[in-house]
């Protein structure tokens, strides 16, 4: 035990020796890993386990976690909860860690699965189908069967323009003209998925649009758009408001927070849907236009 916990020791085990650095069987390892339940990656057909990970996997199931101070959320973006994590910050002050950094979907259900977040705001795919997209979204992940989803709200998605065009332009269709300048999304963002299939319905390719911009969030698409850098972006009604820009709606959807089940009963991430069903978020929410909060902070999906 004492050469395991060398500071010289190797940065990965293999299963053996985190079987004896657990105390386990190393039957019990390898149903941990079935599960997704500790950090672990397959090198050359065998399984190895970083050391550090399995140290802070080791820690934050104590007791409720060591790390119950600390809500770090990824994912998707949005205008509304961006708002609130800071209320929510600013109001708790140097008690607790909380923060909300943006990533995309894809990216922020990576960071979920490494355990390096504790909350991932996903949106794939049209409200209609969230039920079944948001859930099949997730289980191409290990760890998706100790996650549950959480409804945050519902929001209005389509296409920010820029007010040169706004009155002018009514649909999508006219858009895809080479004259109108395109920001689009990274691959793996919510936001880019949905102009796929926006494009997809049109029987557009997305080389035959005028792309001068890449944006990794929905506030750089805006301030292109707003800088005259760009005429279109795919994004939120929410965030044409907040930049002054015009808006063509398309459908809304679904935006969850999909979180390890021990994280939903923290203290922290409790407080966090507290919030989202206040009053003063509900204002907020009619401030930026474009949200629906009925549901919001109820489980949809994971409760097994």
């Amino acid at each position: 035990m004492a050469a395991l916990m060398s500071p010289h020791s190797d940065a990965f085990m293999s299963v053996k020796q985190v079987a004896e650095y657990l105390h386990l069987n190393e039957k019990k390892i390898y149903a941990l890993v079935n599960e997704g339940g500790i950090p672990a990656t397959k090198v050359t057909g065998k399984w190895m386990f970083p050391r550090e990970l399995v140290n802070r996997w080791m820690l934050d199931s104590t007791h409720g976690g060591l790390l119950s101070d600390r809500l770090v959320i990824s994912g998707g973006e949005d205008p509304l909860l961006y708002h609130l994590v800071q209320e929510f910050a600013r109001a708790t002050g140097a008690h607790a860690l909380i923060s909300y950094t943006p990533t995309s979907t894809r990216l922020g259900l990576d960071l979920l699965q490494s355990n390096r977040v504790d909350t991932c705001g996903i949106h794939w795919g049209p409200d209609t189908e969230s039920h079944i997209r948001h859930p099949a979204l997730l289980s191409q992940y290990p760890q998706h069967r100790q996650w549950v989803l959480i409804r945050a709200f519902k929001r209005e998605q389509g296409l920010v323009i820029t007010p040169a065009i706004t009155g002018r332009v009514k649909e999508p269709q006219p858009l895809f003209d080479p004259r109108y300048r395109w920001v689009l999304r990274q691959t793996g963002s919510g936001a880019q998925r949905f102009l796929l299939e926006l494009l997809s319905h049109y029987g557009i390719d997305k080389d035959q649009l005028n792309c001068c911009i890449t944006a990794l969030s929905e506030r750089e698409a805006a301030a292109a758009i707003a800088m005259q850098r760009a005429d279109i972006a795919p994004g939120t009604r929410a965030t044409a408001t907040a930049y002054g820009l015009g808006f063509i709606p398309c459908g809304w959807v679904s935006f969850d927070l999909a979180l390890p089940r021990a994280i939903w009963f923290r203290k922290l991430f409790q407080e966090l849907l507290t919030r989202l069903k206040s009053q003063p978020c509900q204002a907020m929410a009619d401030l930026f236009t474009g949200y629906n909060l009925d549901g919001a902070g109820e489980l949809v999906w994971g409760d097994e």
